[in-house]
């Protein structure tokens, strides 16, 4: 069986989108069969596959329409996707009214489980139902904290949240690890983040730190995860280290 990765975090404007496209992509390079679903209305990390928007199924068609998983998975250069759409948007609200709502997301990728060794969900930045269907569909959760000072405050919001979770819908939910994300060296503000976040989650933090860098900004307009886009890049140097130490934990 595969593993599910939900990649979460309720503050915007972390990297969240940017770690699951090139973390994903990264890996699929390195070998592993991959499955990034974007489950946030925004569909960035779809528009970060190169997958158009329009005119074909998505998560939204898996979890309100009930379409099989598998008709939504379209294949890239960078791994499978099943892409998002706007329509996500109104979800949440359609899901309310729904028997096992919470689950929507974890009965459709099941019977794919088997056939990836990784997938990934993108999830909302935010803390509702999208992201609760996302946190019982996986096994574990991957946090990008962005080395700033309010990032710090997000993150207990978010580990409380986890807990909640973890004991009323998911049991078997684990922290698979933290990445520390727009990393300027040689600032004393992204050290102090750095050495808290460190303190904090303690070894679940990855020693692989990802730098700010222009390429990582530039790929999504050309349809491409930055680790394809330019892999010489240090954003893209750094997630491909990022996912060989991810690899190495797996064992």
């Amino acid at each position: 069986m595969g593993k599910i990765i939900a990649v979460v975090n309720q503050k915007g404007g972390v990297g969240k989108t940017t770690s699951c496209v090139n973390l994903s992509a990264a890996l699929h390079a390195l070998g592993k069969k991959t499955l990034l679903c974007d489950f946030d209305p925004q569909a960035n990390a779809t528009s970060g596959y190169g997958v158009e928007k329009d005119g074909v199924n998505c998560s939204y068609n898996v979890v309100i329409d009930g379409v099989p998983a598998s008709e939504a998975v379209r294949s890239t250069d960078f791994g499978d996707i099943i892409p998002s759409h706007k329509m996500l948007s109104g979800a949440g609200v359609e899901l309310v009214s729904q028997e096992d709502r919470e689950y929507k997301l974890r009965k459709a990728l099941l019977p794919l489980k088997n056939q990836y060794d990784f997938i990934f969900i993108d999830c909302p930045p935010s803390l509702e139902l999208l992201t609760l269907n996302g946190l019982c569909a996986a096994d574990a959760v991957l946090i990008p904290v962005q080395c700033e000072y309010y990032a710090l405050e997000g993150v207990t919001d978010l580990v409380g949240t986890l807990k909640a979770v973890k004991q009323n819908f998911n049991r078997l939910l684990e922290v698979e690890g933290v990445v520390m994300t727009m990393y300027t060296a040689r600032t004393r503000l992204c050290e102090e983040v750095e050495r808290e976040v460190r303190w904090f989650f303690d070894e679940t933090v990855y020693k692989t730190v990802i730098p700010r860098n222009i390429r990582l900004s530039e790929a999504p307009s050309h349809g491409m995860p930055a680790v394809y886009y330019d892999k010489n890049s240090r954003g893209a140097k750094a997630y491909m280290e990022l996912a060989r130490e991810f690899i190495a934990r797996q064992k």
